[in-house]
């Protein structure tokens, strides 16, 4: 089975910086690396609220569901805990409210914004290629990875 996976984006259009997690030590994958704030779907729960409850876990931050704009799919032929595969609905949302902090400190080392042109290299590949391409303007498109 699949895993549905929810992450997002929060764009803060006029300070030109978006909220980026650092993953810890204690992350299942990509300790060090930069993500986006990034989670498991729950059974009966719909792709929007997953990104929702995971974005306020994760950094405190609060957006409403119908505020949320689809920016990338990514699938993946498997990955931690999804030996079959995975598809994240990655997330745009420019209002929100709340402040970020690190909500999950023994999975991250660090939440905070990032200016858009200093976006960290390090960077979990598939999310961080969603972000790259959702900052250059380029339409959603899917990113298949891990299937040659």
């Amino acid at each position: 089975m699949t895993l549905l996976v929810a992450a997002v984006i929060v764009h803060d259009r006029a300070e030109g910086r978006v909220v980026l997690i650092q993953r810890g030590e204690r992350a299942k994958f990509g300790r060090g690396m930069w993500d986006l704030p990034v989670g498991k779907n729950e059974p009966g729960e719909p792709v929007t609220d997953t990104a929702v409850r995971e974005l306020y876990e994760e950094t405190g931050l609060v957006v409403a569901p119908e505020s949320l704009k689809v920016v990338h799919l990514i699938h993946a032929a498997h990955g931690v805990d999804a030996p079959h595969g995975f598809l994240t609905v990655v997330f745009a949302a420019d209002k929100w409210s709340g402040d970020p902090e690190n909500r999950e400190p023994r999975k991250h080392a660090q939440v905070r914004w990032v200016q858009v042109d200093a976006v960290p290299e390090e960077f979990v590949r598939g999310n961080g290629q969603a972000l790259r391409q959702y900052l250059d303007g380029v339409e959603p498109q899917v990113s298949p990875y891990g299937w040659e």
